[in-house]
């Protein structure tokens, strides 16, 4: 008994046969795009399919996008992690990146300087291969002075003006957009107050998505 006949198939004509696989068939990509980025992006703490990438992918398909997002988030990266991986983690079929680091490059207190310029190299390598970028930008606390807050804070918005990059300015932004006390954010934060739990993550996608389709308008254009 051949496969057709097992599930009540070997009646159908040739052109229904088509019209069957076509349906049964997953829909191939349009877009390929690579989520650059650290532990934020790998989905640190959480299941897999509550992860930023995961929630991603489903958020970009009920809008009707059909789109592969890669995984390129490596827990505790800093800009030289991503920058040293970015050139053999931009395979040929990837057309478009988010870039999200620079989180731990805060925590460690590494050089403004030393930031912008990882960050120009991996804007670079993507020009080079014609890769349209969303650069999804960090904020510095206090810690380590106005002075150090002022020189990272500026990083993101220049360097994504100089490259013409899609841009979004903070990666929480979404779990803040009404000014909410860290009392109020807590509620969706992970016990260790750096990473965001299911439900915060639910809101950091409802707000990078849109920001994603502007860069798959890019690549279509």
């Amino acid at each position: 008994m051949s496969i057709w006949e097992k599930y009540g198939l070997s009646a159908l004509s040739n052109k229904a046969l088509v019209c069957f696989l076509a349906i049964a068939a997953p829909a191939q990509a349009d877009v390929h795009l690579l989520a650059l980025g650290d532990s934020l992006t790998q989905g640190y703490g959480l299941i897999e399919q509550d992860g930023f990438v995961p929630q991603l992918r489903g958020w970009l398909a009920d809008q009707g996008h059909t789109v592969r997002v890669v995984n390129g988030g490596v827990s505790g990266d800093t800009t030289a992690g991503g920058l040293a991986r970015v050139e053999w983690a931009l395979t040929p079929e990837i057309n478009g990146m988010i870039v999200a680091l620079g989180g731990n490059d805060v925590l460690r207190g590494i050089d403004p300087d030393v930031v912008r310029a990882n960050l120009d190299g991996i804007l670079q390598i993507a020009d080079s291969k014609g890769i349209e970028v969303l650069l999804v930008g960090m904020r510095a606390p206090g810690n380590f002075g106005t002075e150090y807050q002022t020189q990272f804070d500026a990083i993101y918005p220049e360097l994504a003006q100089n490259y013409d990059t899609e841009y979004l300015e903070n990666f929480f932004a979404g779990l803040s957009p009404n000014g909410e006390t860290p009392a109020e954010l807590a509620a969706f934060m992970q016990p260790d107050g750096i990473h965001p739990n299911a439900e915060g993550v639910v809101k950091i996608v409802a707000t990078i998505g849109p920001k994603v389709e502007d860069l798959i308008a890019r690549i279509a254009d």
